[in-house]
């Protein structure tokens, strides 16, 4: 991590230098475990990518924002030598989420930026994120440490488990249910 605290920095501030003008990117995943939270666990650190989700409303804008892409490309190819890259940026309708959820997301102030406005979106999202790939066991303990850091409670999660937006793929829709059980699990404890 020559340098830098954590891999996800290094990934932020690697594309904060290659652009030219202000861009909003929300960051999920472990990058926002990483850079979102205080005092993550040192494996967030790790973590070799930063994804992020694109709102609708933002689509169309970024889509064609020339600029930015060739910014990513070379931020990844920078980063290549070390296993780093900024990878998937989902539009929002591919990512499990509340249909609210832009209406709930918080600013990221680290690492400092010039260019990147960076924001996660709100814990309760993020867990409903981590259920895409149904119990998978990383993800399981991150939903474990957003539980416990946010002090989120299952009267907090049922309404989101209610209303969750996500894909029309049938395998997304069993990965919920298969994650379902283990995310009340721990929400109970």
């Amino acid at each position: 991590m020559s340098g830098f605290a954590d891999n996800p920095s290094e990934v932020i501030l690697t594309l904060d230098a290659e652009l030219d003008h202000a861009v909003s990117l929300v960051v999920y995943g472990r990058g926002a475990l990483c850079l979102g939270f205080e005092n993550p666990p040192p494996a967030y650190y790790a973590t070799q990518d930063v994804d992020g989700i694109i709102p609708m409303a933002q689509l169309d804008e970024l889509a064609s924002d020339e600029p930015f892409w060739s910014a990513v490309d070379r931020t990844n190819q920078k980063l290549e030598p070390k296993g780093l890259y900024i990878t998937h940026l989902f539009q929002e309708d591919q990512v499990f989420l509340r249909p609210d959820w832009e209406q709930h997301i918080l600013p990221v102030s680290r690492p400092a930026t010039r260019w990147l406005r960076l924001s996660r979106p709100h814990t309760v999202d993020l867990i409903l994120t981590k259920m895409m790939r149904g119990n998978d066991a990383q993800d399981m303990e991150d939903v474990e440490f957003l539980v416990q850091h946010d002090g989120i409670t299952l009267e907090q999660m049922e309404p989101a488990f209610a209303c969750v937006r996500m894909p029309e793929i049938p395998e997304l829709h069993e990965a919920f249910q298969r994650a379902l059980p283990r995310v009340r699990e721990i929400l109970r404890r």
